[in-house]
């Protein structure tokens, strides 16, 4: 188990509190003591299916209640609570399976249920909609709806009632690239608007977009938690695939070659890269910084193998696990 990275320390209006919680289904284990605390803010739950994201969003919303420990939203205990959900905004994994009704029928009863008056709810129902590009099929029944389209009505009753957190389960699943796009921004708006925001994906590069704030899960334990950068810094001494690209890879390649902490390495000299896999990345990092003074070599780009959280993601995976190297799927 790796030392989890720092989040920031919670604010006067703490958003989210575990303390050790443990959720069980029988003999399979959901989440295991799960002890942290959010601030308000954007935050990105990522982890593979099957991490324990959804049984983890489940105790947030108050459907699921912690078989050890306790959960916390808005300092108060979220289980049939009114004043908590009222303030929350789900938008899950679940498809909508409601033949025959319209996307504007469901919202306005949706929020006539939790009290707008009639003409509010009218008026609020269209406004949503029409921010998620639905305006021009709000009286079409969901159930003839594309599942892009569906995900777009699913956001618009998770905001209709403007909750001050909004939570999300996998919401660019079926999703065309315009979508996704139009997706990103909507978040990205809300969360600038100084809402909080807390995004379950597998999908990691499409959460880079939103926020720079991460809770990675594995197997229901927080394998770590920090910015993208805080994570990768705690990564410095684990094996490591790199790309590099400089002036001279020919040299570089023949100055690493003997290095007993060079486990592979492959040119590419189209584009003056040289990739490597590294057993320590210091002492990569080190050699480097020497053959840029000693030999005169420019390094332009120092990069992981793919660019984003992926690579990162399988690092702590592995160290989760005990492995000694980086296996990608």
């Amino acid at each position: 188990m790796i030392d989890k990275s720092r989040l920031p320390e919670p604010s006067d209006t703490e958003l989210i509190r575990l303390t050790h919680v443990t959720r069980t289904y029988g003999r399979v284990i959901g989440v295991n003591d799960l002890d942290v605390a959010l601030p308000q803010g954007a935050y990105a739950l990522v982890g593979p299916n099957g991490a324990g994201k959804s049984t983890l969003i489940g105790l947030i919303t108050g459907a699921l209640r912690p078989t050890l420990g306790s959960v916390k939203v808005f300092g108060l205990d979220p289980v049939g609570n009114a004043s908590v959900l009222s303030r929350i905004g789900l938008c899950p994994a679940s498809d909508i399976l409601l033949p025959g009704v319209s996307a504007v029928q469901w919202i306005r009863q949706l929020l006539s249920l939790s009290g707008w008056p009639p003409k509010a709810a009218a008026s609020r129902t269209l406004e949503v909609l029409e921010a998620v590009g639905l305006v021009d099929a709000i009286h079409r029944p969901i159930n003839t709806y594309s599942l892009g389209m569906r995900q777009r009505c699913k956001l618009a009753q998770a905001i209709a009632h403007d909750p001050q957190l909004l939570i999300l389960d996998e919401p660019f699943i079926g999703l065309d690239p315009i979508g996704r796009h139009e997706m990103t921004t909507m978040l990205v708006d809300w969360a600038k608007s100084g809402k909080s925001l807390l995004l379950a994906s597998h999908v990691l590069h499409e959460v880079e977009q939103i926020t720079d704030a991460f809770l990675l899960i594995y197997g229901g334990r927080l394998l770590a938690s920090g910015t993208a950068g805080e994570l990768r810094n705690m990564l410095a001494d684990l094996p490591q695939d790199l790309a590099i690209t400089c002036s001279d890879i020919d040299l570089l390649a023949c100055r690493l070659a003997t290095a007993p902490w060079l486990k592979s390495m492959q040119l590419e000299r189209e584009h003056n890269r040289l990739r490597v896999s590294v057993g320590q990345p210091l002492e990569l990092y080190q050699a480097l910084a020497k053959m840029s003074v000693d030999d005169g070599i420019e390094i332009t780009e120092l990069a992981g193998a793919d660019g984003d959280l992926s690579s990162l993601f399988q690092l702590l995976v592995s160290r989760h696990r005990g492995s000694r190297t980086l296996r990608r799927p």
